[in-house]
């Protein structure tokens, strides 16, 4: 049977017909935790970022460890260079996977808040890209012998990773029924997401440097801000898009 409207046909009625910020929640976690489910079965998100961000740092590391007098020169850039293109993999399979199966007009027609949608499918990208970076900090440490588990640094991952999935998320659902999504998504969300990547570099370099925090707070800020504005638009166009579909 289709997973999403079986998913759907499990809830209580109340929960489709709406009923407050609570019902909104469970419709978000319903969709989560569809997801959730479905890449421990089909193994097609969370694993391709994975191999290909330890893969990405090992072939940065052999690159770079002998052409470069300090690994702390080139950490930074690998860091986020790995987490974007290892995210645009995952991303491309969060709703390209429901369109290879036949379940995102299922998905679309189920009796849930299109909102719901996307914060559902944020989340569990958000989870697999916070997991995938997890991993990807110890082999970094092991490579390039850098530590990067410094709470600024992890900071501002954390804060990048959730405008980078935000904005990506959509551009995703967008470009789903693409014949050409692998290659669209990029184009499309790269210069989006300039500003997330290029704040995370710097902010990383200027940890490693040892900078003091009045110098580094701006790139904070900056991270936050686009947080706070383009998650709310991506949110606000995704409803809008696919409610007049």
């Amino acid at each position: 049977m289709n997973e999403p409207l079986l998913l759907v046909a499990e809830q209580p009625v109340t929960m489709r017909k709406g009923g407050g910020a609570a019902a909104y929640l469970r419709k978000v976690r319903a969709i989560f935790m569809k997801e959730i489910r479905a890449e421990i079965r089909a193994k097609e998100v969370f694993s391709t970022m994975i191999v290909f961000g330890l893969l990405g740092a090992l072939i940065f590391g052999l690159a770079f460890d002998l052409r470069v007098p300090s690994s702390g020169m080139v950490v930074p850039g690998i860091l986020w260079v790995v987490i974007l293109f290892a995210g645009v993999l995952g991303l491309n399979r969060s709703f390209g996977a429901e369109v290879d199966r036949g379940t995102l007009a299922g998905l679309l027609l189920a009796p849930v808040d299109r909102s719901a949608i996307y914060f559902g499918k944020l989340l569990a990208n958000l989870i697999f890209m916070l997991l995938m970076e997890a991993l990807l900090l110890p082999v970094l440490l092991i490579l390039f012998d850098v530590s990067l588990f410094h709470p600024l640094i992890l900071w501002g991952l954390l804060l990048g990773t959730i405008g980078y999935t935000g904005v990506g998320t959509l551009f995703a659902a967008l470009t789903a029924n693409s014949r050409a999504r692998e290659t669209m998504l990029p184009i499309l969300l790269l210069p989006v997401v300039l500003p997330v990547f290029t704040a995370g570099v710097a902010l990383t370099a200027g940890v490693i440097d040892g900078q003091l925090f009045s110098g580094l707070w701006r790139w904070l800020g900056i991270l936050i801000l686009y947080d706070l504005l383009f998650v709310v638009i991506a949110y606000l166009l995704f409803d809008l898009i696919y409610e007049a579909s």
